[in-house]
């Protein structure tokens, strides 16, 4: 089972989270000023990276918090997570990234 680390509650099971998307999308300041194109992109269009990604998610069934963390998606490793607000890590070292 995939342990992933709450920074607020600490390592718990899987089966505890939702995945939330892509971390750190800022919503337009006006949207209404945005063509269907621009509101489309930013709706619909993500980095999808292979390797080291910004994702956020929620402790659905613990403390119930949005957090972001790194995750590598080549091999579904955890290697940060940190409490919404907070700046993005730097990757920790020890990965080749």
């Amino acid at each position: 089972m995939l342990l992933i680390p709450c920074p607020h509650c600490g390592e718990r099971p899987e089966i505890e989270f939702t995945y939330g998307g892509e971390a750190h999308l800022v919503r337009p300041a006006d949207p209404s000023t945005l063509d269907d194109a621009a509101w489309a992109d930013y709706l619909y269009m993500r980095s999808n990276t292979k390797g080291v990604h910004a994702e956020r998610w929620r402790h659905a069934r613990g403390c119930g918090r949005f957090f972001n963390a790194l995750r590598d998606t080549t091999t579904d490793q955890f290697l940060a997570s940190y409490r919404i607000g907070e700046p993005k890590p730097a990757i920790p070292t020890g990965d080749p990234r």
